[in-house]
């Protein structure tokens, strides 16, 4: 009876919120990583430009193709059906809410796409967390009530781990021992730290960008390294102050209806974005440096954007985020056409 209630107030409140929340964690994903190469073909004396196009060339794709399937790894990422929570009472495991869409948790896979800038390290010992209810220092509606929802639901970790009540359990996939595993990157970790959804520490995505990272380097792919771009999330101000309300939905879909129109992937915003980004060393294994610091620029100057919907304070941010996140690739791109 409890979660019948429940569904009946989430659709409620689902209803209310756009259906296109995936605008910004999907086809703006596609745009930046796109508007990457674009910057990269117009200067290719202050980029990397002749090695990308010889490696998308050795691949049997022209430039414009090889950025179109870039655009399209970085698409996918929200699509990953890696992740499932169960039930703490019947042990079901789902990949997502049946309330979701309008939420914009659209899958569970979502929660491995923050980095908590408001808190310092975590329990598996990153220098910033990710995803977890119970660190939130600003949250609403669709935190509190996701968590109220999944309140005692545990992560998928195999047959044999953790179940709901008289050890009920339907295991779907080891999101455990696959996804979280994955994204560890050798930190510490236990089953039963996501044995409660509300107290689970997700791994931050910075960890997810490195570990398709390290999966491109030892197999280059345009698809793998298309995975590591939808680490630009990073520059969307709620990924990094993390919740999944405060105008989180609002402002992605107006990020999308203005990209183009505020020439947010202009070439000399994007040429000043990258003055404020280290560039990646030739050999560089770890990405990561680079992605903390675009969060940093995101967490400093884009707040605003979770209180207010003014059009001159969005304008104003988007003018920041955007042409970081582009510049962002364009210096992760700049590293991996070495190993094309």
């Amino acid at each position: 009876m409890k979660k019948i209630t429940q569904i009946a107030c989430l659709a409620t409140l689902s209803m209310g919120l756009t259906l296109e929340a995936q605008a910004f964690s999907q086809e703006t994903h596609r745009r930046i990583a796109i508007d990457a190469v674009n910057y990269m073909k117009a200067n290719p004396t202050t980029t990397n430009y002749s090695k990308l196009l010889a490696g998308a060339t050795k691949a049997g794709m022209t430039i414009d193709q090889f950025a179109a399937a870039l655009g399209q790894g970085a698409y996918d990422v929200d699509d990953f059906a890696d992740t499932y929570l169960c039930g703490a009472t019947t042990g079901s495991c789902q990949l997502a809410p049946v309330w979701g869409l309008g939420a914009g948790i659209v899958k569970y896979t979502s929660y491995w796409h923050f980095m908590n800038r408001t808190q310092g390290a975590d329990v598996h010992g990153n220098d910033f967390g990710g995803y977890n209810y119970a660190k939130l220092t600003v949250w609403g509606d669709i935190d509190n009530m996701a968590a109220t929802w999944l309140y005692g639901d545990y992560l998928d970790d195999g047959s044999g781990g953790l179940t709901g009540w008289f050890w009920s359990d339907s295991s779907k996939y080891n999101a455990y021992g696959i996804t979280e595993k994955n994204y560890r990157l050798g930190g510490y970790s236990k089953n039963t730290m996501y044995q409660d959804f509300e107290t689970s520490p997700f791994q931050p995505i910075d960890n997810l960008g490195q570990y398709w990272f390290q999966k491109f380097l030892t197999t280059p792919t345009v698809q793998t390294l298309g995975f590591v771009m939808h680490t630009t999330d990073l520059l969307q101000p709620h990924h990094v102050w993390t919740t999944s309300a405060l105008n989180h939905a609002g402002w992605e879909t107006w990020v999308n209806d203005n990209y183009y129109g505020l020439a947010l992937n202009n070439n000399s915003k994007v040429t000043a974005a990258l003055n404020n980004l280290t560039p990646v060393s030739p050999t560089a294994t770890d990405i990561r440096p680079l992605l903390t610091q675009a969060a940093g620029i995101s967490y400093s100057q884009g707040g605003i954007v979770l209180s207010s919907t003014d059009t001159n304070d969005r304008t104003n941010v988007a003018n920041i985020v955007i042409p970081h996140a582009i510049a962002t690739v364009v210096r992760v791109l700049n590293r991996a056409a070495e190993r094309l």
